[in-house]
């Protein structure tokens, strides 16, 4: 349980700096005049960088484990929080960007084998617990950025360098431990001769996980319309300041919070699929109803469609890492990547629709996804997705 506190407390540290970046995307667009489709190019290359370096990570950390990558990674990410608090140019904002997604791509696979390494068993809550680390570290961030960075302006931001430095410290002592346990594991592993293998045919696994890839999509692109442009849609719909926009958008990560903490002991119980059709399905009468509702009201859909909605991250990983057994790190990796990458696009792309029609119509679009849900009908059952076997 410690090594699962200190994951999810430095999970909870990386996200919280990375989110800093899209929380005071308001800040940017005024003070460098940025239009819609900048905005979203900003989260293209944070989200592209960290969407193709995280599956290459992980695959190569399946092979040749790397303790100490953890907290290179944050140092990467501490690079690209120095250089944001000082850019002073819309390309400087892309490669501080991008430093930052390079740091979250050697951070997440690893960190994620270590959580399934720690699990005893319990994945789903492993995952879960080191996930909800950093749905927090990314709702405080929208609440720092909120009370400190909207008020003190962009090089204020080097403040929170201290954040890294703690992450690198933890993630040290984390990388120790690591290190000391691989021999062990490897150990434990020749003397029961035993491992597990998925029970399906290639052809029906691929089947699958490519309707687990569906399901990142529209778990995401929905999403990132929420986290990219909620705070424009508040301020464009309902005339409220960008701070205020700012506490709702705090509010909203805070649910996916408490949703990404709620899904993976649920999936322990009852099963990850059930998790998943639930999640994804069951939050489009949510979603459709949003664009036509209140500002109280749409507060209140926010938090009911981040706990929903975020429940299924969990499960998915799991599920996959099920589905294809010994390659946990490139499974995280593929589905990380899989989330940073959809967010990427999905942000560039909203991005340009926004500047051709208007925020308000990229949300009756975006309101539509979830029904993509619908996909999850085609997943096998769990309890015939392995099988132990002597070697």
């Amino acid at each position: 349980m410690s090594i699962l506190w200190a994951l999810s407390i430095s999970h909870l540290l990386n996200d919280a700096i990375q989110s800093l970046l899209p929380a005071i995307y308001p800040v940017l667009k005024n003070s460098f005049r940025l239009s819609f489709t900048q905005v979203g190019l900003i989260t293209l290359t944070f989200q592209g960088t960290a969407s193709l370096l995280q599956p290459v990570v992980g695959l190569y950390t399946d092979r040749r484990p790397k303790p100490y990558s953890l907290a290179i990674g944050m140092g990467i990410t501490l690079a690209g929080l120095v250089l944001l608090s000082q850019a002073g140019s819309f390309p400087i904002l892309l490669v501080a960007a991008a430093l930052v997604g390079a740091g979250s791509s050697i951070f997440h696979p690893e960190a994620s084998r270590m959580a399934r390494l720690a699990s005893g068993g319990r994945h789903g809550f492993a995952q879960s617990l080191f996930q909800v680390g950093g749905n927090l570290g990314s709702a405080l961030g929208a609440l720092v950025a909120a009370a400190v960075v909207a008020s003190q302006g962009q090089a204020s931001l080097l403040w929170f360098s201290s954040l890294a430095l703690l992450g690198i410290f933890i993630l040290s002592r984390v990388g120790g431990w690591y290190q000391r346990h691989l021999a062990d594991q490897h150990a434990r592993t020749k003397q029961q001769g035993v491992t597990r293998h998925a029970s399906l045919p290639r052809g029906k696994v691929i089947a699958a996980l490519a309707v687990l890839i569906g399901l990142i999509f529209s778990k995401f692109f929905y999403m990132v319309s929420l986290s990219n442009y909620y705070t424009f849609y508040l301020i464009d719909r309902f005339h409220v300041s960008v701070r205020t926009s700012q506490y709702c958008l705090f509010v909203f990560l805070f649910a996916v919070a408490a949703g990404t903490f709620m899904g993976g002991p649920v999936g322990d119980r009852i099963g990850r699929k059930p998790v998943i059709w639930l999640s994804i399905l069951g939050v489009a009468p949510f979603t459709l109803l949003l664009p036509y509702v209140n500002l109280p009201l749409t507060i209140l859909l926010s938090v009911v469609i981040g706990v929903i909605l975020a429940s299924a991250f969990s499960a998915i990983v799991v599920y996959a890492q099920e589905l294809v057994p010994g390659n946990v790190g490139l499974i995280a990796g593929l589905f990380f990547g899989l989330a940073f990458g959809t967010a990427a696009i999905g942000a560039a792309l909203l991005g340009r629709l926004a500047d051709h029609t208007s925020i308000g119509y990229v949300f009756h679009i975006c309101s539509y996804l979830p029904l993509i849900g619908l996909l999850a009908g085609l997943l096998p059952a769990e309890k015939v997705l392995q099988q132990p076997v002597a070697v």
